[in-house]
């Protein structure tokens, strides 16, 4: 299946993007381009929003009819947000994300694009800018990392091991805080649970087989919708913690991915059960 847009064509915009407004910005942001929006974790920057104006207005050229559904346009109205549940043809961009690691000078950032048709995620794309590639899914089309020289690579996630041995993300920061420290407790079952405070670049590493498991809590779509198609055609289970399908409007009841749904039950069971 292929979706309603040229793909091609939004990985053109969000590599424009970050060559024309986050890689000049990035390491020389000045006083007062980073504020904090809900709280010290939680930032946007000058670049944020200077390439999303950017990649809106591409997108309104490349598909005038689509609901265009930013992370920087929802912060300024959050009204935006309940159209994408009914909406014919929608994109959902996040400009920077890793923001925090953006503002402190850390090269762990990337730009993220999903394309959602009458409720269904049927394309996404993450763009890395530090090393000028892609990774792209089309709904029943696979996962495929796509070079800077133009060659491509179908992604697998790798297959499980026992639960003391398996490597992931977990988000825990949106726990409230006693359920966070039996869920910090619980992590020892496994190898590694780690985070990278960016959802991009986790996605990445899970769909290309470094991960087994990704954990989050807060489900904002511009954050996970693209990385969650990339996930699913690489291979990957990926459901909210009621064991239900994770579609778009969706902004809470965690989500958890791993190789198998064996092994997203076991780590549901041991590990992430409150």
């Amino acid at each position: 299946m292929t979706s309603a847009i040229d793909i091609a064509a939004i990985a053109n915009i969000l590599q424009e993007a970050a060559f024309k407004e986050i890689l000049p910005k990035f390491r020389n942001l000045g006083t007062g381009d980073v504020r904090v929006k809900t709280e010290a974790i939680d930032l946007v920057t000058e670049a944020d929003e200077a390439a999303e104006r950017l990649i809106k207005a591409r997108m309104a050229e490349l598909a005038p009819d689509a609901l265009f559904i930013g992370e920087e346009s929802v912060s300024a109205n959050p009204a935006l947000l309940a159209g994408l549940a009914g909406a014919d043809l929608a994109i959902v961009v996040d400009p920077i994300d890793g923001t925090f690691n953006y503002a402190a000078g850390l090269p762990l950032f990337g730009v993220m694009a999903a394309v959602v048709s009458k409720g269904e995620t049927v394309a996404g794309l993450i763009y890395d800018p530090m090393g000028n590639d892609w990774v792209i899914a089309e709904k029943s089309s696979g996962a495929w990392l796509c070079k800077a020289d133009g060659s491509q690579e179908q992604l697998s996630t790798v297959p499980s091991v026992p639960l003391d041995q398996l490597v992931g993300c977990a988000s825990t920061g949106f726990y409230a805080p006693e359920n966070r420290r039996e869920v910090m407790g619980n992590m020892a079952k496994v190898r590694i649970a780690t985070s990278y405070r960016c959802a991009a670049h986790e996605y990445r590493a899970f769909t290309a087989g470094h991960f087994h498991f990704l954990m989050y809590q807060k489900l904002m779509p511009w954050d996970h919708l693209a990385g969650t198609l990339i996930a699913q055609e690489a291979g990957a289970y990926a459901a909210r913690f009621d064991g239900s399908p994770y579609l778009p409007h969706h902004v809470d009841g965690g989500l958890l991915l791993a190789p198998d749904r064996d092994t997203w039950e076991e780590l549901r069971r041991e590990v992430f059960t409150v």
